[in-house]
């Protein structure tokens, strides 16, 4: 199909006069209606056939009405639309013009940067700026044979601190703990998320296979991590299935560490709901995970705190959550190991938030109890997720712990 032409002409021009250049109208301006003729014609206007203002050979020309997809002449009726479309675009304000300071020249800059740059480059007057001392790397290593890359962050300095998250979520829950001084100017703290979780990718070949969470990949993976950083005798502090395995540290692995603190802990919680709802074609997984876990944060958690928890759950990879709780609810089981636990080589402190009914207050009695030594606080107005939730109201119990397990030796 052939191109639409602008056939409109101007009046010849004496030699040397300045072509003037179309104006763009305005924005929210009324067309030009005047049709064409002498260079004030549009191409939105016409509609029909009409003759071309001035002589051109005696023959009528025709006016294509332009729609989308219609062809244009390179540097011919391709211009007016886009004066006219950056008319209609343009700020009322006039802040996007070009403009031009006194003397006819181009203004070299806006706010101090280039005049391609728009808006704001300033931040407004009383926004505070402040970057963590947190610092996020990646650590490469097999796990169970196969290659991962482990996103981990740490921060402070002293006795090696490991924070293990909870079950569909990632390092992000200890983001308060991590920014506390009164922690990181005596452990170096470290929160890795989990293969599957948050920044570390499943492994290659993830496709062919469906995740599952076991004990001896949880150790194995926790103990690998602390190799692999060079930690001497961490104190492992886990929440909800990071409690749980500490268990089975503190049973098995003893001389790996120096002592554990479970958050939410116990030794088994039997299934209360059907995990297959966690990933299913019916439902969307994201939103159906933070549903499920919404009702296990303490009604009186600061209304920022909550959002962000939920919003980690709803960021949570395919099939990852009902994955942990593959070992949170069924293969996990620590209750015999339970026995084995000798606090005199590796103390045990267990904090639980009331507001829990996945791990109930008495479940983590219960585990407290056949552990010979062990450490059990019941923390009111709090919840499953007692460090993401509200850092806060959690500090007061935590800090003694960790101040008498920094001296340990």
């Amino acid at each position: 199909m052939a191109a639409a032409r602008w056939c409109a002409r101007e009046p010849r021009r004496p030699a040397g006069a300045r072509r003037r250049h179309a104006r763009p109208r305005a924005l929210g301006a009324a067309p030009d209606r005047r049709g064409p003729g002498r260079g004030r014609g549009t191409p939105l206007d016409p509609v029909g056939p009409r003759r071309c203002a001035g002589p051109r050979r005696g023959r009528a020309r025709h006016h294509a009405a332009l729609r989308p997809g219609t062809a244009l002449r390179p540097g011919g009726a391709g211009k007016v639309p886009a004066i006219a479309a950056a008319a209609r675009l343009a700020r009322p304000d006039g802040a996007d013009a070009p403009g031009r300071a006194a003397g006819g020249r181009r203004r070299p800059a806006l706010h101090g940067a280039s005049v391609l740059v728009q808006g704001r480059l300033r931040p407004a007057a009383g926004v505070r700026r402040v970057i963590e001392p947190v610092i996020g790397r990646y650590l490469r290593l097999d796990l169970e044979t196969r290659p991962h890359r482990v996103y981990f962050e740490e921060t402070g300095q002293g006795v090696p601190l490991l924070l293990l998250h909870t079950a569909g979520s990632d390092g992000r829950q200890w983001r308060h703990l991590m920014n506390d001084a009164a922690v990181t100017s005596r452990f170096r703290c470290i929160a890795f998320d989990m293969p599957w979780h948050g920044k570390s990718s499943p492994p290659e070949g993830w496709q062919g296979g469906e995740y599952r969470l076991t004990t001896a990949a949880y150790t194995g993976m926790a103990l690998a991590v602390s190799s692999a950083l060079g930690l001497d005798r961490p104190v492992v502090m886990g929440c909800s299935i990071g409690g749980r395995i500490v268990l089975d540290l503190a049973a098995d692995h003893a001389d790996a560490v120096r002592a554990v603190v479970g958050l939410q802990s116990s030794a088994f919680v039997a299934p209360y709901y059907d995990t297959e709802w966690l990933h299913h074609p019916h439902t969307q997984g994201g939103e159906v995970c933070a549903a499920v876990v919404s009702g296990l944060i303490a009604p009186t958690a600061p209304d920022a705190d909550r959002w962000e928890t939920l919003w980690h759950y709803m960021q949570g990879g395919p099939g990852v959550f009902r994955g942990d709780l593959h070992f949170y609810k069924g293969e996990g089981d620590l209750r015999p190991k339970l026995a084995r636990i000798d606090t005199a080589r590796c103390p045990v402190a267990l904090l639980t938030g009331e507001y829990d009914y996945s791990c109930r207050p008495e479940d983590t009695l219960a585990t407290a109890a056949a552990i010979p030594g062990a450490e059990a606080v019941i923390m009111p107005g709090l919840g499953h997720f007692p460090m993401s939730e509200d850092y806060a109201a959690l500090r007061p119990h935590l800090l003694p712990v960790l101040e008498r397990f920094a001296a340990l030796p």
